[in-house]
């Protein structure tokens, strides 16, 4: 374990974070995080060096103590995240706080925490955004909206710490097959279609190619999109 770079991946245990666990298991040590002590418990037992991280991150007392916890850390992934689906008309404010808190102002905080250990190993951090931080369409006003500003925090803080060595990346997939893609269409009453989509799989590999590249290079910005229109 003490000779692999330490990784912890929020959202792990399903979907993209689950996929950037398997992606990273052969070379990495796993931090998996998520907020069910059982699962995220079976979960890191799959890997061959990996550990728990259980934080409900819309909590700021559960943040803070699981990030107490973390010793040498060389990568953060950031794949947790909602959505709510509607028109804006029909969004409640409570709708704009829970997505916001756990796509951003989450987000924001476990890094600020994290930011020493990263420090120390000249770290990096890979924000798991979305199409949806470039352009959005009719009823994805919140998703969107909170991509939006999780670009602009991955671009503010990847200038803050170039001076401390850190690197900064967002990943911007297309449409993925993931229960939220499902929940999606379920929303707007289609078909369907797991084979129009990218897979994980797809986004845990841009994930590993930029943690992998050379000390002087930083992947800032990566965009996956489907082959299918």
């Amino acid at each position: 374990m003490d000779n692999r770079p330490h990784v912890l991946i929020t959202g792990g245990t399903r979907g993209i974070g689950y996929a950037v666990a398997e992606e990273l298991a052969a070379t990495h040590h796993l931090l998996i995080g998520g907020r069910d002590p059982e699962r995220v418990a079976a979960v890191a037992a799959g890997f061959p060096s990996a550990e728990p991280f259980v934080a409900d991150l819309t909590s700021e007392s559960d943040v803070a103590h699981a990030a107490e916890r973390v010793g040498r850390l060389d990568a953060l992934v950031h794949s947790a995240g909602i959505t709510v689906l509607g028109a804006v008309e029909d969004l409640t404010r409570q709708a704009w706080r829970e997505v916001l808190e756990v796509n951003v102002v989450a987000v924001a905080d476990l890094t600020r925490r994290l930011l020493p250990a990263l420090r120390r190993t000249s770290g990096q951090i890979v924000l798991i955004n979305s199409g949806s931080g470039f352009v959005t369409s009719p009823g994805n006003s919140v998703y969107s909206a909170s991509k939006f500003a999780l670009r602009a925090l991955a671009d503010t803080l990847r200038e803050e710490e170039r001076a401390h060595g850190v690197r900064v990346t967002s990943i911007h997939p297309g449409k993925v097959d993931t229960d939220m893609q499902r929940q999606i269409v379920d929303h707007q009453g289609g078909d369907y279609d797991a084979g129009a989509y990218l897979t994980s799989a797809s986004v845990a590999r841009a994930v590993a190619f930029a943690l992998a590249a050379t000390p002087e290079a930083q992947i800032e910005s990566l965009s996956v999109r489907p082959m299918t229109p």
